[in-house]
């Protein structure tokens, strides 16, 4: 019997890959979402370079997929906030208040549809779902939350790093009361709260989310072809010539642990080791950081252009105070990369198997982790040929879902 197409899910952004409405396939009723640029859009008549972000706003997979999108109300409302020199915590909050609005006005449509579901399951993520479940929950429907990080408990941690870290002179705020105010309500109308990882859960426990409405399910991730045929090698030793490639892919922030990272590069000024900081810097670096000859700064990239890093790359380094999950570690994986990665994120890692677990991040543990690479090539080699079993497949994101759901 074919499966009842039930699920509707909300998602701004292409959080990743589009992976729950993916894994859902034939129960998928409808994927509302903020752009979507399909193989025959007009964008993709623009040269290469032009609006490179939004033109990846697709999956093949949901090709045949029921999307309502709103890709021109989404460039009208961006250019708006840029003219008006809207920014920080107003953009965002703003961004997801307009996405809500959108969404609302699609459901409403798409439920006066003869095929609608009678017990429709709606899935939206967190900080943008509030006008979205206060719908759904109106309609007596079932409603599942996207916890996409650990939430407020996770924001004291990073708070507690900016005052720490003030020669970053970073212009950071944390959230104002009324997104936790708006945030705490969908927990509340959600029937359900996914998240990520153990982590999430202990820091969404700690803020008073009950245990008992929270599942995990870890992200689910598919390697490329090109990945899996790829054959990683190490020499017998790292020398001045050919140093250890220690690899730093994501945003540049203080809550990704790059303070410490930093730190620990001082502290490897003398031995074989280059660090290779890919991902757009989101923060003022000391010029003493600048100056390191060991740094090698490369700045942002398209998603379509890290897979270049994760070969040749020796070692990935995730060294983050707070994720929800952390998707790198998981294409790094898949790359056969070894990962050096902290306690508190999605349990990728396990430790002196296919990498490290950091139990604290500062710049000693990282340090010593790395020189402990440096000095055995041959354990790199062990650890590259254990990774090979990165995340859940699409099939048993499906079995997850079904069985929770």
């Amino acid at each position: 019997m074919a499966a009842l197409r039930t699920w509707i899910c909300c998602q701004l952004g292409s959080r990743e890959h589009y992976a729950i409405p993916r894994a859902l396939d034939r129960q998928l009723f409808a994927l509302i979402t903020d752009a979507w640029v399909t193989r025959q859009s007009l964008f993709n008549k623009l040269p290469k370079p032009v609006l490179t972000k939004l033109r990846e706003r697709f999956h093949v997979d949901l090709e045949q997929a029921s999307v309502y999108q709103f890709t021109t109300s989404l460039i009208y409302h961006e250019l708006r906030q840029y003219l008006q020199k809207i920014t920080g915590w107003d953009r965002m909050i703003s961004r997801n208040h307009w996405f809500q609005r959108q969404s609302v006005q699609a459901l409403e449509k798409i439920c006066q549809q003869a095929n609608f579901p009678a017990e429709p399951t709606l899935f939206a993520y967190s900080y943008a779902a509030l006008e979205i479940l206060r719908f759904a929950k109106s309609k007596g429907w079932r409603t599942i939350l996207g916890q996409i990080d650990p939430g407020p408990f996770e924001e004291e941690l990073v708070l507690k790093e900016h005052l720490r870290r003030s020669n970053y002179q970073v212009d950071w705020q944390p959230a104002p009361a009324h997104y936790w105010e708006m945030w705490r309500e969908e927990c509340a109308l959600a029937d359900r709260i996914m998240v990520n990882s153990a982590w999430s859960s202990q820091a969404l426990q700690k803020v008073g989310i009950a245990k008992d409405k929270i599942n995990i399910i870890p992200l689910a991730y598919q390697p490329t072809v090109q990945s899996q045929n790829f054959v990683r090698s190490y020499p017998q030793a790292f020398s001045a010539k050919r140093p250890l490639r220690v690899l730093f892919l994501g945003q540049v922030l203080l809550r990704k642990g790059i303070a410490a990272l930093l730190e620990a590069a001082e502290l490897l000024r003398d031995a074989p080791v280059e660090f290779w900081i890919v991902g757009q810097v989101d923060i003022k670096i000391p010029e003493q950081y600048r100056l390191n000859s060991k740094l090698h700064w490369i700045g942002a990239v398209p998603r379509g252009g890290t897979a270049q890093y994760y070969q040749q790359a020796d070692v990935f380094l995730f060294p983050t105070l707070s994720d929800g999950f952390g998707l790198t570690q998981l294409e790094a994986q898949a790359w056969k990369l070894p990962v050096i990665a902290s306690q508190f994120c999605g349990e990728v890692v396990q430790n002196e198997k296919n990498g490290m677990v950091l139990t604290e991040v500062s710049a000693n543990a990282i340090a010593e982790a790395i020189k402990f690479c440096v000095n055995h090539p041959a354990v790199l080699t062990t650890y590259a040929r254990a990774s090979e079993r990165v995340g859940l497949t699409l099939s048993e994101l499906q079995h997850y879902l079904n069985s929770k759901y």
